[in-house]
């Protein structure tokens, strides 16, 4: 337990300004471009760090030291496979989804996209994916909770529900309050946050035990299978099909739509050069940083930590390098991780529902205002669930993150690719990847099928089904080919 005064109040400070900025962004939320997209009005510095601080969460600061603190350099293989699939999402997707979304009837959200891309009148297209996202946004939500619990639990020395709560509170409320605005802007506060914490704690233990040679023999002493990537934590080597598994994480990106929905929202295509390279060098940085978190902490800490409890060994470490306030800080990135990617999620979950649900088929009539509400409510009910999933204390949260991470890569990254890329797509076709590819990592999941992460066959046999049923299917009408072939035009 890491509770002081000192500590408290560096969290109370950085909450309150956390709850400030929701406040001040309600006040300029007016319609739901503004609520979902900030109007499409913000810069490459904000963007590139907001979508990077929403994407890498309290997984980064918590659930991938804790692997590499039992794992070594093998869970390097995660950082090298989220690290390639990043760069290719921002060089890839990200200024063409900005430019199709807008001459797309302005899409706001990526089921929103989906039936304006494709002339959507069944409005299938733009249902089923909302139905996907609310499903794997839950579970998604519910890793960042069990984080925030974790964190207060650990700080505070509350009891994990009552520590739950008081994470998942503070974040619901900006994000229902806010929207994309507040989000956006704290998120970029919280990116700072991150990079600067998740380098500081390795760097800094290192210098304490002598430094980077010191350092790597204290490690070696503890297990020098620690620095063969291709040993796993058992002693046993790694087989193929464990090696693709791991680097088979960088497939998500294509699909993660609190991700996507950035470059959405950017003031301009172009500004996305710049927006990838601050994108780039946060990535690497802290992504390397996090595996270094986990080594260096096996030698530095006294006490081994075990189970679940190795995921909490950034913050140990933190109490143990710095004095009460500044631990206060630094851990208050941990925060600003969990908060980052949990209000992205709750914000995209619930735009969703009002947007692509709630409209379509409950209230077509519906004013700006009404749907600026209900996507309020439904962050507070989404959130309620989510909540239920996270009453475990033991649940490991790497692999929560995993299990939603598949399902966002397989359902919509070959969708969203082949949309944006192949002229001959149909309708039918991307509604069938979409089934094919959710469905097949909900049931992969439980079979556990030769030990390979349920996203690889995800998005392969979602690709394959979009293919294989666009070919099949009538060709695309021109007014829709003319919108692609306008894409196509503009150079991006």
């Amino acid at each position: 337990m890491l509770h002081n005064t000192s500590i408290i109040f560096a969290f109370i400070l950085y909450l309150s300004v956390m709850m400030v900025i929701g406040i001040y962004f309600y006040r300029r939320t007016r319609n739901m471009s503004d609520y979902i997209l900030g109007s499409r009005k913000l810069g490459a510095w904000v963007i590139s760090m907001s979508a990077e601080a929403s994407d890498m969460s309290g997984w980064m600061l918590m659930g991938l030291p804790g692997y590499a603190y039992v794992a070594g350099l093998n869970a390097g293989w995660i950082a090298l496979g989220l690290g390639l699939g990043t760069l290719a999402n921002w060089k890839l997707v990200a200024a063409r989804l900005r430019k199709y979304t807008e001459l797309a009837n302005n899409s706001l959200t990526l089921p929103d996209f989906l039936l304006n891309r494709y002339g959507d009148k069944s409005n299938l297209l733009r249902i089923i994916p909302a139905v996907f996202i609310l499903i794997f946004f839950i579970i998604y939500t519910s890793s960042s909770f069990v984080a925030g619990g974790k964190l207060f639990e650990t700080v505070f020395g509350l009891p994990y529900v009552w520590a739950l709560l008081l994470g998942a509170s503070v974040v619901v409320f900006y994000t229902s309050v806010g929207g994309f605005l507040a989000v956006v802007w704290t998120d970029f506060i919280q990116g700072i946050m991150m990079f600067c914490a998740i380098f500081l704690v390795p760097t800094l233990a290192a210098y304490a035990m002598g430094g980077i040679s010191a350092t790597e023999a204290a490690v070696r002493a503890v297990n020098p299978a620690f620095f063969e990537p291709l040993t796993k934590p058992d002693g046993s080597a790694m087989n193929f099909i464990e090696l693709i598994s791991l680097l088979g994480w960088g497939l998500g990106y294509f699909g993660q739509p609190h991700i996507l929905v950035r470059f959405m929202a950017i003031h301009s295509p172009g500004a996305l050069r710049h927006a990838t390279r601050i994108a780039m060098t946060w990535v690497v940085v802290s992504l390397a940083a996090a595996v270094a978190v986990g080594m260096v902490g096996r030698p530095f800490l006294s006490q081994e930590l075990s189970g679940a409890s190795a995921e909490t060994v950034f913050l140990v470490m933190t109490n143990e390098i710095f004095s009460p306030f500044f631990a206060g800080l630094i851990l208050s990135a941990v925060l600003a991780a969990i908060m980052s990617t949990v209000s992205s999620q709750l914000l995209v979950a619930s735009s969703a529902f009002a947007q692509d649900i709630y409209h379509t088929m409950m209230r077509k009539d519906a004013g700006e205002n009404e749907l600026v509400w209900v996507g309020r409510v439904s962050t507070f009910v989404i959130s309620a669930i989510a909540l239920a999933l996270a009453l475990n204390p033991d649940s490991f949260i790497l692999d929560i993150v995993a299990y939603a991470w598949a399902g966002f890569g397989a359902a919509f990254g070959p969708a969203i690719l082949v949309s944006l890329f192949w002229r001959r797509a149909t309708r039918n076709g991307v509604l069938a990847g979409i089934i094919v590819g959710g469905l097949t990592v909900l049931i992969w999941k439980q079979l556990a099928l030769f030990g390979l992460y349920e996203i690889i066959p995800g998005f392969f046999l979602s690709l394959l089904a979009i293919y294989i049923v666009s070919k099949l299917d009538a060709p695309p009408s021109k007014e829709i080919t003319a919108v692609f072939d306008e894409v196509e035009k503009s150079g991006i």
